[in-house]
């Protein structure tokens, strides 16, 4: 399938109207030349703009693997794998990152997989162990390239793109403009492609408002939660700067009642996915993390930035503070500042808030999130789920919120009134013709 008729398609398949600019642009470049670097932030839909022309280029079982897409961390890979497999026409895709069965992934690979979507050292991993074969691979993004170089992965790519001798392709997105690329891209000619537009982020910067909050004392918990009882019940972010102080923070919230979710680095994958499935569906309404969840997830309507601990440098506030106020809404962040820190030159515009308005304990959200034992490799889809929901639990339509299916488990939100009455009906009756394990899911 051509650009012209994929770009058709995916625009149908992913409710769009149109490509922006940016994606446009990315396309003809890539019909024209062989290298491409394309500078954008987060959140710009630079995805889809590797994806068209990346899939319109695969001839579907030709038994060695076509493309490769490599990417900093699990959830971008998981992202992108979901764009692609929503937009894809027959390629077969498989996605590979650590801290999902490895088995699994091995089994998938044993039929040649067109496409491959992975983070460095897992896909390496299978290369190491020869599943996965490089050698023929025409196309190469290597998607939020500066990310990886910053976790460094700069040797893991190194190994994965030296036995690529025949690219025909290779785009790499960044977030940040590079100064100087590691010798292994190799792309003197690219073409670069600029959208770090200084207008667009002027007009983010408009409609995002910057508050400092000062807290009078070093630890900034009793603070952290005034703050939280004065703001609006929109998705909120909380930034910290180590994985411990996500956990505290988290830990602190959930003793004073507030229904938060958790995310760092050193999470396990499943607990990883269950703490962004509650902020996409609504059923946590505030996420604590660290700066992992500032890029590469899919996120979307953040109301509130907060910075519990100030960002380390200019571009982890950018990161973190473009996670609100995109297309077009309106966005809050603000920085908590202990008696002894002084906000660093890079923050300006501010505004000085005083938590003196009658305060308002967090809203307990309307969704609560359920989790059963089961998903793809079990064969169970959305329908199923959504039919089990609402024909045999009794839950109207619109009390059942996002579904997401995993590998071996699903996640789905539900009107958190009905769940004393549907957990007991969901335990003992069949979905597909048997029992499967189902529990709340906001440990």
């Amino acid at each position: 399938m051509d650009c012209k008729q994929l770009t058709r398609q995916a625009c149908t398949r992913l409710g769009i109207a149109a490509l922006n600019a940016m994606q446009e642009a990315t396309i003809s470049s890539c019909n024209n030349n062989n290298d491409i670097i394309l500078l954008a932030p987060t959140g710009s839909g630079k995805t889809l703009a590797y994806l068209i022309p990346l899939l319109s280029r695969i001839v579907p079982q030709q038994g060695y693997t076509q493309a490769a897409i490599i990417v900093p961390t699990r959830e971008l890979a998981q992202q992108v794998e979901q764009v692609a497999r929503t937009i894809s026409s027959g390629c077969r895709i498989v996605c590979c990152y650590g801290g999902h069965s490895f088995r699994d992934e091995a089994r998938s690979l044993e039929c040649t997989a067109d496409v491959v979507i992975g983070t460095p050292g897992r896909l390496l991993d299978h290369t190491q162990r020869e599943r996965l074969q490089l050698d023929r691979v025409h196309t190469l993004v290597l998607d939020e390239f500066d990310k990886s170089l910053e976790l460094g992965f700069h040797s893991e790519m190194r190994s994965l793109v030296r036995p690529m001798k025949h690219l025909t392709l290779r785009l790499l997105t960044s977030a940040t403009d590079l100064t100087e690329l590691p010798d292994f891209v190799a792309m003197p000619r690219a073409t670069k492609l600029y959208y770090i537009d200084s207008s667009k982020r002027a007009e983010q910067k408009e409609r995002l408002a910057v508050y400092n909050v000062a807290s009078p004392e070093k630890d900034k918990l009793a603070t952290l939660y005034e703050l939280l009882c004065r703001i609006d019940d929109s998705p909120t972010l909380i930034f910290c700067n180590q994985r411990e102080s996500v956990e505290r923070v988290a830990g602190f919230l959930k003793k004073q009642g507030v229904v938060c979710a958790a995310f760092h680095g050193g999470m396990e994958q499943p607990d990883r996915e269950r703490a962004l499935c509650r902020f996409r569906n609504r059923s946590a309404n505030i996420c604590v993390a660290t700066d992992l969840a500032a890029r590469g997830l899919d996120i979307t309507a953040v109301g509130h930035v907060i910075h519990y601990h100030l960002p380390l440098d200019a571009e982890a506030y950018t990161h973190r503070n473009g996670r609100t106020a995109r297309m077009d809404a309106e966005g809050n962040a603000y920085l908590i500042v202990a008696p002894q820190e002084e906000l660093p030159m890079y923050i300006e515009n501010v505004r000085y808030l005083r938590l003196d308005d009658k305060p308002h304990p967090p809203t307990v959200p309307a969704m609560e999130t359920i989790h059963f034992a089961a998903g793809k490799r079990e064969k169970l889809s959305k329908g199923d789920i959504l039919g089990f929901l609402t024909q045999v639990c009794g839950l109207q339509a619109d009390e059942v919120g996002l579904i997401e299916v995993k590998d071996h488990y699903s996640y789905a939100a539900i009107a958190r009134k009905r769940i004393g009455e549907v957990l007991p009906k969901a335990r003992t009756e069949k979905i597909k013709g048997r029992r499967i394990k189902v529990n709340k899911a906001d440990a």
